[in-house]
């Protein structure tokens, strides 16, 4: 693709939005846009990014905030969060497979030592970087070694150290067990030692599918296969990735100037012309904390603690049992989600436990048998306490907002007051230690649980919201501590519900989960997506997990 694309795209979008303006953008106008647009000036300069297009490229769109700021450097958060991707740039050791159990990429064979502080991973005596170097294990140790020095994003404070024993052989070195250090391996892109500098981020050398060629900050990154790939040749050659926002996202189909673009639930009622909607599962789920402990307590910092009325664990059932998440689904969501349960749903430590069924009645009778009553305005009040809460969502998320919103208006017909309000993230994490805040969660690693459930290293209370159950903690120590990653799972399902404890509706209920977002692409006709694994939180890179799988008809 030639450099100019981008400007000559943004042109054709520009012209494409002032007719799409024009027309309202409906489903029958969105085919009228598309034509007036194409015979457009500014159009008819563009050769069109679908003309240069071929069968063995594809152009897509991403939101802004999928730009990794600090460059594609696996230090600097590349590969972590919405940045989560299989081997793009980078290889990695392992890959998480479609049900979520580990598979392999560099790696071999890996064994851990019964105590779960050693891990020994064998790897592929065949891969070279891009620049020619052969990739060994002195440079998976180097790049372990540099994120644990250095990680902006992913903990790494379970390594001690790790050593290359041999060309092909690398040792790990624990401070603790670890026995989720497969996931952490999944994300973890190796670097050239020889290779590797200030500017690394800027100018990538890997040994994944492909190569980096250029990228314009603020509009896009250009791709080209690795023609020294060690794995299956990609089928698409060239990957462009141009970085908008969702209004010019839409355009950008609408103009027919790119082949798969990033879209919302909120455009999902439009249609595009020569475009279909791909609708991809996730574990990316919406939901809020209740703070478990009454007022009055504040943190080493002064943060106030806890919150009267969500102290009340009935309350907590009884709200789980109140909002149908499914009515949910279909007014803020228009279909595109699935009911949430858990941070962890489908994934092989999920704990089927955490089902319940949208129960009214249930919710009702909990609050009636607790000693909560209706007050002269309707709401409940019990002991002198109001059943009334601040929801909180962040300030230009409009899907949390709908959300908070839906589930102010459910919980009114209980008795329950519920007020939102907007705020930012520099206030939030501290507020919501007190006041409820629509949170968004899922990642492919057991770790999300431990991070929001576990009692947070030297404190009294978890890290996001003041929760503490010694036994929860004590299954997932346990399953840390487990030298069996299979046998891990059933421990991190006991931390969710063992029968007698847990986070469960019949446990401590912390937090209340609602939605699993679906990520939604309009994708061109004649583009064969592969088949998706569930995307983590974040509407980003996931989607170009498998690109080089992808084919045109």
């Amino acid at each position: 693709m030639k450099k100019q694309t981008i400007k000559t795209i943004l042109a054709a979008l520009t012209a494409a939005a002032m007719v799409c303006s024009m027309a309202g953008c409906s489903g029958k106008d969105a085919g009228t846009a598309e034509s007036s647009a194409s015979g457009s000036s500014a159009a008819a300069e563009n050769t069109g990014a679908a003309a240069e297009n071929g069968k063995d490229s594809v152009i897509v769109v991403m939101g802004p905030s999928s730009e990794p700021e600090a460059g594609f450097d696996p230090a600097y958060g590349w590969g972590a969060g919405e940045h989560v991707h299989e081997p793009l740039i980078q290889s990695t050791l392992t890959v998480t497979k479609a049900d979520m159990t580990i598979g392999y990429d560099l790696a071999t064979d890996m064994n851990v030592s019964d105590d779960g502080m050693t891990w020994t991973v064998t790897i592929r005596d065949d891969v070279k970087f891009t620049d020619g170097e052969r990739l060994t294990a002195e440079d998976v140790a180097f790049t372990y070694n540099t994120l644990r020095d250095n990680s902006s994003v992913n903990d790494f404070t379970m390594l001690k150290e790790a050593r290359a024993l041999d060309d092909t052989t690398v040792e790990f070195d624990m401070n603790r067990p670890y026995s989720i250090w497969p996931y952490t391996m999944a994300i973890t892109g190796i670097v050239p030692e020889h290779a590797y500098g200030p500017d690394y981020g800027t100018n990538p050398i890997g040994s994944g599918r492909y190569i980096m060629k250029q990228w314009d900050k603020g509009q896009q990154v250009i791709f080209e296969a690795n023609p020294d790939y060690y794995g299956d040749a990609p089928k698409m050659k060239t990957v462009t990735v141009l970085f908008m926002d969702e209004d010019a996202a839409y355009a950008a189909a609408l103009s027919g100037q790119v082949d798969l673009a990033y879209t919302s639930a909120a455009y999902s009622d439009q249609t595009v012309d020569g475009f279909s909607l791909f609708d991809c599962k996730t574990v990316d789920n919406r939901g809020f904390n209740l703070p478990v402990i009454p007022a009055g307590e504040t943190d080493e910092n002064g943060v106030a603690l806890g919150n009267d009325f969500t102290s009340d664990v009935s309350v907590r059932r009884a709200i789980n049992l109140a909002i149908n998440r499914e009515e949910m689904i279909d007014h803020v969501l228009n279909g595109y989600g699935t009911v949430a349960y858990s941070v962890c749903d489908q994934m092989p430590w999920y704990n089927p436990a955490a089902e319940t069924d949208y129960d009214p009645d249930m919710a009702k009778a909990i609050l009636k048998e607790d000693g909560w009553e209706a007050g002269e305005d309707g709401i409940l009040t019990k002991d002198g306490v109001r059943a009334e809460f601040t929801l909180m969502y962040p300030t230009g998320d409009s899907v949390r907002q709908a959300l908070a919103e839906d589930t102010a208006n459910q919980l009114k017909a209980f008795g329950i007051n519920v007020t939102t309000e907007g705020v930012g993230w520099d206030t939030a994490y501290d507020r919501a230690q007190s006041t409820p805040l629509m949170w968004g969660w899922g990642a492919h690693t057991p770790m999300e649980l431990y991070n929001i459930y576990h009692t947070a290293p030297g404190k009294k209370y978890a890290e996001y919201s003041p929760y503490a159950n010694a036994k929860v903690d004590e299954y997932m120590d346990a399953a840390l501590a487990e030298s069996d990653l299979e046998k891990s799972y059933e421990l991190w399902k006991d931390a969710q519900w063992d029968g007698t404890t847990g986070i469960t509706q019949d446990g401590d209920l912390p937090w209340i989960w609602l939605v699993n977002i679906d990520h939604l692409y309009w994708v061109k006709d004649g583009l064969q997506v592969a088949e998706q694994k569930l995307h983590p939180h974040g509407h980003g890179w996931s989607i170009v997990n498998n690109v080089d799988q992808w084919t045109w008809k």
